[in-house]
């Protein structure tokens, strides 16, 4: 069993309402490939589509839209819009953050 404390911290991701939404959210479907996308400024459809078509990765236009505006909602990005259709999505601070620490757990896998 491990200590309270982890499981005081293990409590409060899977109960509270804020950071479960989060966690809902990092299990869907490219939500993190959005989250990465956004923090390297490829928050339209088009540069995201570019940048994972030059990469050999795949993204659909309708996943990318449902998890920005997931992303949108949480506060993690913000939109602006192009055009009557088209939004462009920007990184927020959070959305940052949760990007930088996202890239902090990937590169202390790599060793």
């Amino acid at each position: 069993m491990k200590k309270s404390g982890e499981e005081e911290k293990v409590k409060k991701i899977l109960t509270d309402p804020k950071m479960s939404t989060i966690k809902a959210m990092l299990e869907k479907d490219h939500a993190i490939d959005c989250l990465l996308l956004l923090y390297i400024n490829r928050g339209k459809w088009k540069d995201a589509k570019d940048f994972m078509r030059e990469h050999s990765l795949t993204l659909s236009d309708g996943t990318f839209r449902a998890r920005m505006l997931e992303i949108e909602s949480l506060g993690l990005a913000k939109s602006e819009r192009i055009d009557p259709l088209k939004k462009y999505y920007l990184s927020t601070p959070l959305g940052e953050k949760v990007a930088k620490l996202l890239l902090g757990f990937f590169e202390t896998l790599k060793t």
